[in-house]
């Protein structure tokens, strides 16, 4: 980035610090954003700098919220006897894309990874459980990702909850559509059978 003037190379290196964004890609943000009207590229640097000033967890589930309690959990029209526990505010969004699922959400905000450091007490497990308890949950979807840290997290959660009156489920996978068995791993295999249903 020789011969570039010092604003420049600073955002360049910034913008390389996001997911999948290269020199190459943050030199063409940040040569895009000079040619940009000034009240583009303030806007955008508005929205950044509240997305950390107003984004904060919601009470209820964890998710992201510009408020006390999130828009899903605010929502009438949701079924409030299903919990679906995910591990990330994006597997939540991704979930909901689908357009499938109409009950409650618990973001646990990551997994159990011993070698990371990252033990039970630090997820949101223990407000998982009070809900469990609350008597109004029915069902726990445990949608947790299928790595061995998923797979731990799923069993340690499905120990916790065995006191509570409420039926726990894990989400089934398997393999892709589209996807080759022949190309599949074992662990990929190993849970297609396990979640086979009937035709």
């Amino acid at each position: 980035m020789a011969g570039y003037p010092k604003p420049i190379t600073d955002l360049v290196r910034n913008l390389c610090r996001l997911p999948g964004v290269g020199a190459k890609s943050a030199m063409r943000m940040a040569l895009f954003l000079l040619d940009s009207p000034d009240e583009e590229v303030k806007a955008l640097g508005l929205s950044i700098a509240h997305l950390k000033e107003r984004i904060t967890f919601c009470q209820l589930c964890h998710n992201f919220t510009d408020e006390q309690v999130c828009s899903i959990c605010r929502d009438q029209g949701r079924d409030t006897h299903v919990l679906c526990v995910v591990e990330e505010p994006g597997d939540l969004m991704a979930i909901e894309e689908t357009g499938s699922y109409k009950g409650l959400y618990h973001v646990l905000h990551g997994v159990i990874a011993p070698l990371d450091g990252v033990g039970p007490d630090q997820l949101k497990i223990d407000s998982l459980v009070r809900r469990a308890h609350s008597g109004e949950i029915k069902e726990i979807i445990i949608a947790t990702n299928p790595t061995v840290e998923g797979e731990a997290t799923a069993n340690y959660l499905r120990e916790r909850l065995s006191a509570a009156p409420v039926a726990v489920s894990r989400i089934a996978s398997g393999l892709p559509v589209g996807g080759d068995v022949k190309f599949a791993d074992s662990m990929t295999l190993k849970r297609a059978l396990e979640s086979r249903s009937r035709m």
